[in-house]
């Protein structure tokens, strides 16, 4: 009986924490802890920017010129500091991600090769495939992954907390009457914003659940093909004195057929998500105009209230509506994270199942030849092979 999977989060720690606990660890916690800094920071120049708007649209809107003026001197010091930030936040990202990768990689290499891990997995690790794609392609991918979902976790809960004083103060109370009964509440457009987010990540979620395991098959039928190709390369000479081009022909077929396939759910599934997507992010817009025009009509705010309103309305949504806008990484990421998990089971596997310590010790010795007595040979599997020697 096969002993049950351990929790995701549990997987996932066991991929992260290793490299952050290394010799590398200094660094690598000082880099993200700037990079976090420099989120942090994004954020703050966006909470300057909604406030920019306000003076920048009033001044539009009373044709005053010496306030257009300085509004777009001030902007011309905020988009500085935001192209700054962005590209050194950009590359110290990277230079962690390559930091991380290079240890990672490294790490896999030596658990894959010890004790001849890379022969014992053919033997007791059946389930598992293309090691070679696991450490080469899926470690890179994963890093990036868990940096890009990370640190855009992170500005979301930011952004959402910062601006909801500000819609909360911007948007003002609501009051209409209902079969008689008056009804009030206050900060309505925050209220609007919470509700428009949880209805599309929720039929999110409906719609993207099998992109998870979907994306894992893909990296799967991928990497066969690939492996197939590269055997082909290497047994060149036995193929050809066998006329094996047909039968290998049909093979590569076989699983280009599959990979079709895949590509094909993959195709309808994200389809219908990209309908949501494209359709939430359009209604996104006109939305909160929607919502804030009865007070902008009403005379109880000006142009700049309302596109501050307006802007405001679009970073809490944004942020509560991140699940929607990242699911498809995020199914992306998880397959991923199954497929490392699933390499270092199969390592602990070959370990456990490997040759016992009165197995074979080879001595090299000058003679030309092999004496043996009391023998018993064994299979991988530790079936003794019948006969006596």
């Amino acid at each position: 009986m096969s002993e049950p999977k351990p929790p995701f989060r549990k997987l996932l720690w066991s991929l992260i924490h290793p490299y952050w606990k290394s010799e590398e660890r200094w660094m690598a916690r000082f880099l993200l802890v700037v990079i976090v800094s420099m989120t942090l920071g994004e954020v703050y120049l966006s909470v300057l920017f909604n406030e920019w708007r306000n003076g920048f649209y009033n001044s539009l809107q009373a044709l005053d010129k010496a306030a257009f003026t300085h509004s777009i001197t001030r902007f011309s010091y905020l988009a500085a500091a935001a192209i700054l930030v962005g590209v050194y936040k950009l590359y110290l990202n990277q230079m962690l991600q390559i930091k991380w990768r290079r240890w990672m990689t490294q790490h896999y290499l030596e658990n894959w090769l010890s004790k001849q891990n890379y022969y014992r997995m053919q033997l007791f690790g059946s389930h598992m495939d293309n090691p070679d794609q696991r450490i080469s392609e899926d470690i890179n991918e994963f890093i990036n992954s868990s940096l890009g979902l990370s640190l855009g976790s992170l500005n979301s809960v930011v952004t959402l907390f910062s601006f909801l004083a500000i819609l909360w103060g911007l948007s003002g109370p609501l009051d209409f009457t209902v079969s008689g009964v008056a009804i009030h509440i206050p900060g309505y457009m925050v209220w609007f914003a919470f509700a428009y987010a949880l209805v599309g990540t929720w039929v999110t979620f409906r719609i993207g659940r099998p992109l998870v395991k979907l994306n894992f098959e893909k990296q799967r039928f991928e990497a066969n093909f690939r492996f197939s190709l590269v055997r082909l390369r290497e047994n060149t000479e036995s193929i050809a004195f066998y006329k094996g081009e047909g039968q290998e022909q049909q093979g590569f077929i076989a699983r280009v057929n599959a990979i079709v396939e895949n590509w094909w759910q993959i195709m309808r599934r994200q389809k219908k998500l990209n309908f949501l997507n494209y359709g939430y992010s359009q209604i996104a817009i006109i939305f909160p105009f929607v919502v804030a025009a009865p007070r902008y009509f009403a005379k109880e705010i000006q142009l700049g209230g309302l596109m501050q309103t307006a802007s405001a309305f679009g970073e809490v949504q944004g942020a509560l509506s991140y699940l929607v806008d990242a699911y498809t990484n995020i199914a992306s990421w998880r397959a991923v994270t199954d497929r490392l998990t699933g390499f270092n089971d199969s390592i602990r596997q070959a370990e456990n199942a490997g040759v016992p310590a009165s197995g074979f010790e080879r001595h090299f010795m000058p003679q030309k030849t092999m004496e043996a007595t009391k023998l018993t040979v064994r299979l991988p599997d530790r079936k003794n092979i019948a006969g006596k020697y």
